[in-house]
């Protein structure tokens, strides 16, 4: 009981990232499954970085009446807390220039204030648009759907970071200041990391919210259960404080790739609200920059100018770069010590690759993501500089400055044009018809313009012109002009409306109890011809250039990228990272049977669990219960993936581990995990009886739903129960952190 207590006192999490099930007030991961034991209240009280990862104290009230504690359970008790304390308040106690340098004490928007009202306040603002983000997404349309409401309407915006503010006194909030809350769901149907908080404060300390006026978008996926939980909840919770709401909650679907239509769609009913129900004039949209561009004095190679670098840090190597925290802010440069082509085929890749984190502070647990950090091609980047007419002008030197105090600079500057465009702006992804109709002012010439226009304008006539065709932005640009430069358009304009490049997350495929100090990742290498044009992705081609360039392999690349990366900071096959910490967790008890279903890439995670297993056997000597492991591919010859090692692993685990594989081309008849599972009912159902958990990790489009219609099948031949029966099981097995999924 000693340790779970510690455990619950200090634990390892990524900022802002309690486990969803601890989030909703109840241990079911490692404590729960320990004590099973039930704490009466809780509440997340601060986040401390210590050494790359972070601590996270809550306060509990603990009934101690369900405990059976004796003289030296209290003594101990008291010294962890005493110990923790002391811990935690070490930098106060003992202080040094070096912990406050290497970034353990917090410092918001260049010590700016936390407080959100007096921000708003101070800086005359009437328009705070909220975004809860994990990949970019809600991030970016809070900055269009700011500068839209700005130039239409002379809204005084403000975007948010939840992260960035305390929210104690949130209740002052003025009516005249108008609230969006753009929100993902992260998960299965969690807030995102940087929206956790805000959360705690709604069910926890918010009594009432009657001067706040509201309008809600969710960003989700129709192919989780639990789809746009966050937008929903956060809709009805604000109500239900008390809030009024102006305009209409909308919800945006990316399972079935309407987001983009969606979120369209709901700015134009927040339109008719402004203009209908509070009077708001609409006028024009004309371009409002929020930064300035000023032309730097300064030469490219002066010690002070980015190349992209992917932080200041790295800019003006003042850190101690093993040390961290290494985060979505700041990244560590690690080595990639091993990279191996896995497939069999011509036109299909798949690379798996090694990452040496050994001389950083950086740690992972199995069952957590790597998040890499592209560049991007240098074809994609000759293009682009083409698009707009800045070919000639890629070395130029530039510097931002911010226009409004509440707008933050995206990256360091003096930095060069090419730099902007290779590491820091999406320039390959999907562009939508909000960003055509807004560049519209900018075409070339009248004749494009209303081209443009048009299209824009037109559902129809932009899937069949722009988004059937894949076209990224400079692609379309260059196509609707007839080849013609677009020259007019401000590089604040193409800083500010083009996404900025996010990292790419993967699941990772080693043990942290077997590899310590290594990462390991699984990548198929993505990419297809539309007409004469290459459409890559951008991470796993970086990944497949320096498979080849690392073992002087035959294979060609479809593109090409700089791999010394900036200023030289990449070579000998290095690439920015960090670690993006995961519920998708082994159960605490190695006795504890799993069943894993994993086709494709999806087998990922479960090569780490399946290691880790192993580890434990060799190194602990523990009793490990049955491993069931589902996988499925196109051909055993062709991409069967880590072929060569599941059977050093079956003999490594006996009889506890068995494997079965599904081949959807080998024969006339395709073969899909879910065969396979109906074929093991029987294996299945009494390991369910027995405790077993459930991972599933792949497609979330239909494998996943497939597999969750297979196991309810399961479940209700089983245990002799109606199939509606079955599926209320399988979903309080979620409830119970039984049933994890890692889908995308």
């Amino acid at each position: 009981m000693i340790a779970q207590l510690a455990c619950a006192l200090a634990s390892p999490r990524c900022k802002n990232q309690p486990s969803p099930d601890l989030y909703h007030g109840r241990f079911l991961c490692n404590f729960h499954t320990h004590c099973n034991r039930t704490w009466k209240t809780w509440r997340l009280q601060q986040v401390y970085n210590i050494s790359g990862d972070y601590i996270v104290t809550r306060l509990f009230v603990v009934n101690l009446t369900e405990m059976a504690l004796d003289t030296l359970d209290y003594s101990v008790i008291a010294a962890l807390a005493i110990a923790v304390v002391a811990y935690l308040a070490k930098d106060k106690i003992f202080s040094s220039d070096e912990g406050q340098s290497a970034g353990f004490v917090a410092n918001v928007g260049g010590g700016s204030s936390r407080n959100l009202i007096e921000v708003l306040k101070k800086n005359n603002k009437n328009c705070a648009i909220f975004y809860g983000s994990q990949t970019g997404t809600a991030e970016d349309y809070a900055s269009k759907l700011s500068r839209e409401l700005g130039s239409k309407f002379g809204l005084k915006t403000m975007t948010i970071d939840f992260a960035d503010y305390d929210f104690e006194n949130f209740s002052e909030i003025s009516p005249d200041v108008l609230c969006f809350f753009l929100m993902a769901s992260y998960g299965e149907g969690e807030p995102t990391d940087n929206a956790i908080e805000f959360f705690s404060f709604l069910d926890n300390e918010a009594d009432t919210l009657s001067t706040l006026r509201f309008s809600v978008f969710g960003l989700g996926n129709s192919t989780y259960d639990m789809y746009n939980a966050v937008g929903k909840r956060l809709d009805e919770k604000l109500e239900e404080l008390g809030a009024e709401r102006f305009a209409p909650y909308g919800e945006g679907d990316d399972g079935v790739g309407t987001m983009d239509e969606d979120f369209l769609a709901w700015k134009d009913s927040v339109t008719d609200s402004l203009k209908n129900n509070l009077n708001f004039e609409e006028h024009e949209a004309v371009y409002q920059p929020s930064l300035k561009l000023v032309e730097s004095s300064v030469v490219p190679t002066d010690a002070r100018v980015s190349h992209g670098e992917p932080d200041s840090s790295y800019v003006k190597n003042d850190a101690d770069y093993s040390k961290g925290p290494f985060d979505h802010t700041h990244p560590y440069i690690a080595k990639i010590t091993k990279t191996e082509e896995l497939f069999n085929s011509k036109e299909r890749k798949c690379v798996h690759a090694e990452f040496d984190i050994s001389e950083c502070n950086l740690r992972y647990t199995t069952g957590d993501h790597l998040a890499l950090w592209p560049s991007n091609a240098t074809e994609h980047v000759n293009v682009f500089l083409k698009a707009f007419g800045l070919s000639d002008r890629k070395n130029e030197v530039i510097e931002l400055k911010a226009l409004d105090s509440t707008v933050s600079i995206p990256f360091h500057t003096p930095i060069t044009l090419e730099a902007i465009v290779r590491h820091h702006l999406e320039i390959t992804g999907p562009l939508s018809r909000q960003f055509l109709l807004a560049i519209a002012q900018f075409a070339p010439n009248e004749e494009c313009k209303q081209k443009v226009v048009k299209i824009g304008n037109s559902k129809e006539d932009f899937a069949k012109e722009v988004h059937e065709k894949l076209y990224n932005t400079a692609d379309a640009l260059l196509e609707l002009s007839n080849g013609i430069p677009w020259t007019g358009v401000p590089l604040e304009f193409i800083i500010e409306s083009i996404p900025h490049l996010q990292p790419r997350y993967y699941s990772i495929s080693s043990s942290s109890l077997s590899e310590k100090t290594t990462i390991h990742i699984t990548a198929v290498v993505e990419y297809t011809k539309v007409d004469n044009r290459i459409v890559s992705g951008v991470a796993t081609n970086l990944l497949k250039n320096i498979e080849v360039q690392q073992n002087k392999s035959s294979d060609t690349p479809v593109v090409s990228y700089d791999l010394k990366g900036p200023r030289g900071k990449f070579s000998n096959f290095k690439l920015p990272l960090h670690i993006r910490r995961s519920t998708f967790k082994l159960p605490s008890n190695p006795g504890t049977p799993i069943i894993c279903i994993g086709p494709g890439t999806g087998v990922a995670p479960f090569r780490g669990f399946v290691r880790e297993k192993i580890a434990l056997k060799e190194k602990n000597d523990a009793k490990i219960g049955k491993v069931l492991l589902f996988y499925g591919c196109r051909n055993e010859d062709e991409d069967f993936l880590y072929k060569d090692e599941w059977p050093s692993y079956a003999k490594a685990l006996g009889s506890s581990f068995e494997f079965h594989t599904a081949f959807s081309r080998k024969n006339s008849t395709k073969e899909y995990v879910q065969h396979k599972l109906l074929e093991q009912s029987d294996k299945i159902g009494a390991l369910l009886e027995q405790g077993a958990f459930i991972y599933v990790c792949g497609d979330a489009s239909k494998m996943a739903r497939d597999v969750q219609s297979t196991l309810t099948k399961i479940v209700a031949l089983q245990r002799d129960v109606s199939e509606d029966r079955a599926l209320d099981i399988i979903r309080s097995f979620k409830t119970q952190n039984r049933y994890q999924e890692d889908v995308w």
